[in-house]
């Protein structure tokens, strides 16, 4: 059944609130935070890039206490076993002393989920999320079990200190809806830092929405309107990142081992819809796009080796793939 326009607005207006809420505890990463949300309304999950101690924890736990969405925190280690993800069946006695199996769910059983460094972990325990992020289920001795809904993964890695760790393969990677960069605070923002979590005064974080409210928000994304224009210049983004295509930059022939694929295509539409959503619009524009352009493609794209000699920036590319690949060109 269509939403009415009122419902729109009544949801937009909510959804502006949780920011702000976000906002009270939150100083600063308007992109994390906008890009974590946009993606629990997509229905799809983000991988966070950052240095510790900048708040990535802090972040997605901020959300599920605004959003009243269970939360659990899985520390990825090399030792971590699937097991300690999706949970194990153990025996156990009932009453009449009978021995019988019972599952025993793991921490991926949770409405939200932040995956805390998970390129420190074996690839066994990484694909471990795959069915979970991917198909909504989780399956253990033969048994599939259904996530909660809403389901959101917040996967973070260092972007630093690089050994012993096991990056994420791009067939992975690709899982992911965007890839969101944290940067340094500012100055004012560390001075903003240190009064809010070192003085008397302590923050109270007020429940906006619930699950129910999340689901409903995820039904009315699908049904944010987007022109073939828009589609087509989508398109047209994602058809100039593949190196062999006549429309790419010359850039991107000499430096692009790898473009996009149909998922990056995905991500940015379901991205651009729900950012119109929570800036009150039921249509997508073209600021949609471009806005979400680089979180959707940067973990899509693969440099050469020539590249990465030279030190190219995938999001240097993608800022100028957007200058370049012109609205209302024909898709080839």
């Amino acid at each position: 059944m269509p939403f009415t326009p009122e419902q729109f607005e009544e949801m937009s207006g909510k959804l502006g609130l949780v920011k702000e809420e976000i906002g009270k505890f939150i100083v600063g990463q308007q992109e994390a935070v906008e890009f974590s949300i946009y993606s629990i309304l997509a229905d799809g999950h983000a991988l966070l890039e950052g240095l510790p101690g900048l708040g990535k924890t802090m972040l997605i736990r901020t959300i599920s206490e605004v959003l009243d969405l269970s939360f659990s925190r899985i520390q990825f280690t090399p030792d971590l076993m699937p097991a300690d993800i999706t949970g194990t069946s153990i025996l156990e006695r009932n009453e009449e002393g009978m021995q019988r199996f019972a599952f025993k769910e793991g921490p991926i059983f949770s409405q939200m989920v932040l995956a805390d460094e998970i390129n420190r972990a074996t690839p066994k325990t990484q694909s471990a999320l795959l069915e979970a992020m991917g198909e909504k289920t989780v399956t253990v001795l033969g048994e599939t079990r259904q996530m909660a809904r809403p389901f959101f993964v917040l996967a973070t890695q260092n972007p630093i200190e690089m050994e012993g760790t096991y990056p994420l393969p791009e067939a992975q990677m690709d899982r992911f809806l965007c890839k969101i960069i944290l940067p340094y605070p500012a100055k004012s923002e560390l001075k903003e830092i240190i009064l809010r979590t070192t003085g008397p005064r302590l923050i109270e974080i007020q429940k906006v929405m619930d699950a129910e409210e999340i689901v409903m928000a995820q039904e009315m994304v699908k049904e944010v309107v987007i022109a073939d224009e828009m589609i087509n210049y989508a398109v047209d983004l994602v058809s100039a990142t593949h190196n062999n295509n006549n429309g790419s930059t010359d850039d991107w022939a000499k430096y692009v081992q790898y473009g996009s694929g149909p998922r990056g295509l995905q991500s940015i539409i379901r991205l651009a819809k729900a950012r119109a959503l929570v800036s009150g619009r039921y249509h997508v524009s073209i600021a949609d796009i471009k806005t979400v352009a680089k979180p959707a493609l940067r973990h899509r794209i693969l440099i050469n080796y020539e590249g990465e000699a030279e030190g190219v920036d995938v999001d240097d590319l993608i800022v100028k793939l957007l200058e370049e690949v012109r609205q209302g060109a024909s898709v080839q």
